[in-house]
């Protein structure tokens, strides 16, 4: 994946595709989560395919798209029709489609701005959580992360007393990546970097968008400060 959606790293892929270059590999590239924030060239990414998605980048959902460079052979993910170039079989969801080409115009003339203002109010929102509470650890790399992602751990405390308490204050937030909600199982992505079982337990994520203001980033934090003071104490 071009960058981790759920500590918000962004991986080297251009290095790494240099290197699979030498070797006559394939290389795919899931650049869902940075589709959107910056700008991606398949070519100095040097990558063979790559996935992207509508939801993103405030498209519809169910609709996503494939680049895959000239000459690459793949398997039909489902048979029996000519559609999509022969690679998938099936009547497209034109309206989707559609929909996520509006989305890549609205996005386009927005990102550079939306990148930017997004990054200020997420560094904000990290250096105003370490300053109210003391002992969290930030997992994933300080600066080459994604601009709307911040991702703590806080030690000593229970994951999920510190979900439903920052929910019943009004802090929407998650113990790991969208696809993994739901789950108790401490998370693989900490587990994978080394961080210690205790930090994993109590693992949050957040996330902004482009409509987040500084206002709600200063309010969040103060909840957030409430509850983690208070569960402290128990």
């Amino acid at each position: 994946m071009h960058a981790n959606n759920e500590i918000g790293t962004v991986q080297p892929v251009a290095k790494i595709g240099a290197v699979l270059r030498d070797h006559s590999a394939y290389f795919h590239s899931d650049a869902v989560q940075t589709y959107g924030a910056y700008p991606l060239n398949v070519h100095e990414l040097g990558v063979d395919l790559l996935t992207l998605s509508s939801h993103k980048i405030y498209g519809p959902k169910g609709v996503g798209a494939l680049y895959v460079r000239d000459g690459v052979p793949i398997e039909p993910l489902i048979h029996g029709g000519g559609q999509e170039r022969e690679r998938r079989a099936g009547t497209e969801n034109v309206a989707a489609i559609v929909g996520f080409g509006e989305a890549v115009r609205w996005m386009l003339r927005e990102r550079d701005e939306t990148t930017a203002r997004i990054t200020r109010l997420r560094d904000l929102l990290i250096g105003f959580i370490r300053e109210r509470i003391p002992g969290v650890i930030l997992n994933g790399h300080p600066t080459l992360r994604l601009p709307g992602n911040v991702h703590f751990s806080f030690p000593n405390l229970d994951a999920e007393s510190l979900l439903v308490s920052l929910d019943l204050a009004g802090v929407a937030a998650s113990s790991g990546s969208a696809c993994t909600s739901g789950s108790i199982e401490p998370s693989h992505v900490l587990a994978a970097i080394g961080a210690a079982s205790e930090e994993r337990g109590a693992a949050l994520r957040l996330t902004l968008g482009r409509e987040t203001t500084e206002e709600e980033v200063r309010e969040t934090v103060e909840r957030m400060a409430r509850v983690v003071t208070r569960l402290a104490r128990v």
